[in-house]
């Protein structure tokens, strides 16, 4: 009986991690997905290639948000609405502005590695809110990716110049920001309402602000674009937000958010390689030197946060 206890729990930790690669393989073809779409030659702004990937997911949220609702979760208070509408809005609507306005300027490998700089930032804003200090082992982990960013960051304005890098560079970095702000603001509401109704409220506020935001500001025949654009918009909403973000939390659900942020490092690996690939964007020696000095900061801190869970 131990030995076959121990034989379906090990099952159940391998695809867990099996889910969790998946999930961030998904996440990190989004900026491939964006990069393809910008290429087309139309001229298609962020929020209108938002919209189209939110019109194809928000079904598929609802439909999670009211399917077989689970009994033993909590009843929703008016505090948690109150609070799935402030970060469906900040976690997946303005950061994802952010983050799609700032892939105009610089390359999908550089726009990932900011990207998952979020860990970090959440340790920074953790310490400020409240008033700790920095340990040596995360002061050290922070000087590792924030200088690896900075090694990529003047490499590729070496090889390719292009315009406006230092302003794409603030804009991805601004949504890895406000990201890091979503995350700390969900351990209350995660742990009461669960992480299956979370994300599928959540997101839906989030599809909801884009449409609005894109009625506000721009005309519905703006929406008539090209097939491939109109390809790649479902591909963003069904391999690059809605299944991720389900296969993301059934692996947390089997292994836990410690183990699967630190597994959730292939994605960056996944999108350079994506990106050299499909793209053509170069990788150079220094490029993945400093790219692996950001994955071990991150990778630090993730570990130390595992081990002080634990």
């Amino acid at each position: 009986m131990p030995s076959q206890s121990f034989s379906t729990q090990r099952r159940a930790a391998l695809l867990g991690a099996g889910l969790i690669v998946l999930a961030a393989t998904g996440f990190s073809s989004k900026s491939i997905l964006i990069k393809l779409a910008y290429g087309d030659g139309a001229a298609l702004d962020p929020i209108t290639l938002m919209t189209l990937r939110m019109l194809f997911s928000l079904p598929f949220f609802l439909l999670a948000a009211l399917w077989r609702p689970d009994t033993t979760a909590a009843r929703m208070r008016r505090l948690d609405w109150g609070g799935i509408l402030l970060l469906g809005m900040l976690g997946y609507y303005l950061a994802s502005l952010l983050d799609f306005s700032g892939l105009q300027y610089i390359s999908a490998g550089l726009e990932r590695l900011i990207l998952f700089l979020y860990p970090t930032m959440v340790v920074l804003l953790t310490a400020l809110l409240s008033r700790r200090r920095i340990t040596p082992t995360q002061a050290i982990a922070l000087a590792l990716s924030y200088g690896g960013i900075a090694l990529v960051f003047v490499t590729e304005g070496m090889i390719t110049t292009p315009p406006h890098l230092t302003r794409g560079a603030v804009l991805v970095f601004g949504s890895a920001l406000v990201f890091a702000l979503f995350m700390t603001g969900t351990g209350r509401l995660i742990p009461r309402i669960g992480a299956r109704r979370f994300t599928a409220w959540s997101m839906s506020v989030a599809c909801l602000f884009t449409i609005a935001h894109f009625l506000l500001t721009h005309p519905l025949t703006d929406l008539l674009v090209s097939g491939r654009v109109l390809l790649l918009g479902l591909m963003l909403a069904a391999f690059a937000t809605v299944l991720p973000a389900f296969l993301m939390n059934a692996g947390i659900g089997r292994i836990g958010a410690s183990k699967a942020a630190i597994i959730s490092a292939a994605g960056p690996i996944a999108t350079l390689v994506m990106a050299w690939s499909i793209l053509g964007e170069p990788l150079t020696t220094v490029q993945i030197v400093g790219a692996l000095l950001v994955l071990s900061g991150v990778l630090v801190i993730s570990l130390k946060k595992e081990a002080e869970a634990g």
